[in-house]
């Protein structure tokens, strides 16, 4: 599964990446302080794709677009924490 698979909803305040994989969805969502930060606040994987690398993938392609963009992100949601202190690689986008 690519960055292409996962899906990208963005509201004025608020969104989500999502990931549909065997029928099921996982996302991260996140909320918007100001035009070039956002908070990542919650990951949700369901049981089924637990230990398939969902989450890690929805983090992945936060950074991409972190990037692309030329945002940063607040790593609120203890997942996407703990995936940033694993990843020093992230810090130029994930605070």
């Amino acid at each position: 599964m690519s960055e292409a698979d996962i899906r990208r909803e963005s509201g004025p305040t608020k969104g989500r990446y999502v990931l549909v994989e065997a029928g099921e969805e996982a996302e991260l969502t996140w909320s918007v302080v100001g035009p070039t930060r956002i908070i990542a606040d919650h990951t949700g994987v369901p049981d089924a794709l637990r230990g398939t690398g969902a989450g890690r993938r929805l983090v992945e392609r936060l950074v991409s677009d972190a990037r692309a963009e030329g945002f940063t992100v607040i790593a609120l949601c203890p997942f996407v924490r703990a995936m940033a202190a694993r990843h020093r690689e992230w810090s130029d986008v994930i605070v």
